[in-house]
């Protein structure tokens, strides 16, 4: 066969075996229009354990599907299901989608880490859970949570635990002016007030090792099942919690208990996240100069809040529990 001039040749004359990959991706994903909802209650090794919305009381194991990649899912999240929906043991369903969040708990490890870390999704409130004593309570910590709900998007309630031991007065005092809510329990006796927060809601219980939060979710939740543990000589508890769990409510409801902790960093939190929990002060807050920590002087001179003081509502009194709560982002024991 003779050969033809390369003169003469196109592309049509070309063969071009195709390699490995040659094929363009699609960036269409699959919609799942028939995915079942249902609600995260526990993460473990790349499991996830769901109630089903429309039957809470079946519980599916999924895995998270290829698309969604590292896409983080937590407990609280509400998802959508394929696959294998029946709760059967030895079953596993994928997840394949995650709804938006109307509420995030988030904290880092420290005031330096950058990174966060989202510990729950959609909470309407978190009980912050404080011991009157043994151990004592911590204010900073309080403080600390209360800037993680005002950001986050949740209702605060002080939650205060062990009141045969210590009286609470002082300490609900230093908080009035927040406007928290606030139920008290004692370790001998059964709670009415807190059953009632509760039921029909989805709550978030936060707090450290050793103030009776296990304790508190054993006597809402009969069958959580969950250990409790002495305090230690050094007045810190054993964790007896070690990740998150939801937990159904007899009246109806979620509480979801959270692993007992020694820091809630707040590196990823701004000021102005603080301030717009505030309504009597946000709008004035709104005139201060960029980048204002509203902290007043020395630290901003030209913070404009201390004229918000009587004109809009509020107080000196809430003003400074205020500049507390921001105080607390840096670290400031207060």
């Amino acid at each position: 066969m003779a050969r033809r001039d390369w003169r003469t040749l196109d592309e049509s004359d070309v063969r071009v075996r195709p390699g490995k990959g040659t094929r363009p991706r699609s960036k269409r994903r699959p919609t799942h229009p028939d995915a079942v909802p249902a609600m995260v209650l526990s993460v473990d090794r790349g499991r996830w354990r769901c109630a089903v919305e429309a039957d809470p009381g079946r519980v599916v194991t999924a895995m998270r599907a290829r698309e969604l990649g590292r896409t983080p899912i937590v407990v609280g999240d509400r998802v959508g299901l394929v696959g294998d929906v029946s709760g059967q043991p030895d079953t596993l369903a994928r997840i394949v989608r995650v709804d938006e969040r109307d509420s995030v708990l988030r904290r880092t490890a420290d005031d330096t880490d950058p990174y966060e870390r989202v510990v729950v999704a959609n909470a309407e409130q978190l009980f912050i859970v404080t011991s009157l004593a043994d151990p004592p309570p911590r204010r900073g910590f309080i403080d600390r949570c209360l800037v993680a709900c005002y950001s986050g998007g949740l209702e605060p309630v002080l939650c205060l635990t062990k009141a045969d031991l210590a009286g609470p007065d002082e300490l609900l005092a230093s908080y009035a002016d927040l406007r928290v809510p606030a139920v008290v329990t004692r370790h001998d006796e059964d709670s009415p007030e807190v059953r009632e927060r509760l039921r029909g809601r989805v709550s978030a219980l936060v707090g450290h090792s050793g103030v009776g939060k296990s304790t508190l979710v054993n006597r809402v939740v009969p069958d959580a099942g969950l250990a409790t543990a002495e305090v230690s000589a050094v007045g810190k508890g054993r964790h007896t919690s070690v990740t998150a769990v939801a937990l159904p409510l007899p009246g109806g409801g979620w509480v979801i208990d959270t692993p007992g902790i020694r820091s809630f960093g707040l590196a990823h939190v701004t000021a102005d996240e603080v301030v717009s929990a505030f309504p009597d002060l946000a709008e004035a807050a709104e005139e201060c100069p960029p980048n204002c920590g509203h902290l007043g002087a020395p630290d901003d001179p030209d913070c404009v809040l201390d004229d918000a003081v009587g004109d809009g509502g509020a107080t000196p009194a809430r003003l400074a529990s205020l500049r507390r709560l921001l105080l607390s982002r840096t670290g400031t024991d207060v």
